[in-house]
């Protein structure tokens, strides 16, 4: 045990990170849809919200690429937390709909910024045949802070609505002050995995003809449609319309999901490394999908909390195979890649929203959880394209 590499100290940084980034976000999430009704507005509404962040993701992810290499990763994740800090506490003081609408999309720049940098760090300096081991801590800081922040959101929104607005807001500031004192790479002078700063770039043209690179981008897409519009928007909707519970009710049940995910977080990204990205991608997002369809007929939050915990488990493939599969394909030199994957989720993330409340709002949130379900289940099917991995 003692005898195989250790992680690296910038992979060990961004998993901090990434949990107080979780922290916040945590801690909204349950809050954010019924915070959006409080302005007098509908589904369809509360849907533009989240879709405004993540169209300003996908807007903004291409110019990642360029200031990264002029300014270096730390910088630019350092400055994106701290625009999605300002603009998260804005929210809490917002008087309209409009400036919400307004501010979550202003903040949705700096997320891009932040994830961008952040992954193209990682996948650079991460070596190979450790690479979804890397990227299973850094998404374990994420857990780790998805566990604490509903249960602190549950409490927090006690105080009132706005509260955890300004709670995310602290957290952030922590997190970006952290990536900028104790991350050790820069931009284009940064360690590369493995520490050979002679890798070959691969040339882009070739990334996207990768079926490693596509099955990856394609799953993103179907992560950010479901994780977005379906557990962000209609969940905490569907736990208080159909089965007449609080927003602490919502908390407690993305909480157990995210211990399941945690528990189940090292054991998948060991399987990603050591058996395959491709059964991972293909098992995973077929049960996922599966999970979500059954979700909205669950008669009890007990049988949703149950559900969550199965797609939890499922997650933690779905987060390490097919980031670990874009590291495959685009090798140490991944910036444009990391960025176009990035986009991949951002567009699921604006079209979801929008599309599963206007689901809801037409027809019932049966039909929304039922889309986003078989976007899951379409990417584990495209997943049998990529080739078979000989690993030992």
């Amino acid at each position: 045990m003692s005898s195989k590499p250790r992680l690296n100290r910038d992979v060990i940084v961004l998993g901090v990170i990434a949990f107080f980034v979780m922290v916040g976000f945590g801690v909204v999430v349950p809050v954010l849809p019924v915070y959006v009704q409080s302005f007098g507005v509908g589904n369809l509404e509360v849907g533009a919200v989240v879709s405004a962040f993540a169209l300003m993701r996908f807007v903004f992810s291409p110019v990642c690429g360029r200031l990264i290499d002029w300014a270096g990763e730390r910088t630019v994740l350092a400055i994106g937390i701290g625009i999605v800090a300002l603009s998260s506490g804005l929210v809490g003081a917002a008087d309209s709909y409009l400036q919400l609408l307004l501010l979550r999309g202003a903040g949705g720049i700096g997320s891009a910024m932040f994830s961008v940098s952040a992954m193209t760090l990682l996948l650079r300096t991460a070596e190979p045949g450790r690479r979804a081991r890397a990227i299973g801590f850094y998404q374990g800081g994420f857990l780790i802070g998805g566990m604490a922040g509903p249960a602190i959101g549950s409490l927090l929104v006690t105080i009132s609505l706005t509260a955890p607005f300004f709670f995310y807001a602290g957290t952030l500031t922590v997190a970006g002050l952290v990536g900028l004192f104790l991350l050790r790479s820069g931009g284009r002078s940064g360690a590369l995995a493995g520490g050979d700063a002679s890798v070959v770039r691969t040339p882009f043209r070739t990334v996207l003809r990768d079926e490693r690179f596509r099955a990856a981008c394609i799953a993103n897409f179907a992560q950010g449609w479901t994780s977005l519009g379906v557990r962000t928007t209609l969940i905490p909707l569907f736990v208080v319309v159909v089965l007449g519970g609080t927003s602490s009710w919502t908390g407690i049940a993305l909480a157990a999901a995210a211990v399941a995910q945690a528990l189940a977080l090292a054991p998948a990204a060991r399987f990603v490394d050591t058996v395959g990205r491709r059964p991972a991608i293909i098992g995973a997002f077929t049960i996922a999908g599966l999970a979500i369809v059954a979700i909205s007929f669950s008669p009890n939050i007990w049988v949703l909390g149950a559900l969550l915990c199965v797609y939890g488990v499922a997650a933690a493939f779905m987060g390490t195979a097919p980031a670990a599969a874009v590291g495959d394909a685009a090798g140490a030199h991944g910036g444009r890649p990391v960025s176009v994957f990035s986009m991949c989720a951002d567009a699921g993330a604006i079209v979801g929203p929008l599309v599963a409340g206007l689901l809801v709002d037409t027809f019932s949130f049966s039909a929304g959880f039922a889309v986003g379900g078989m976007f899951l289940v379409i990417a584990a099917i495209y997943a049998v394209r990529m080739p078979v991995e000989r690993r030992v």
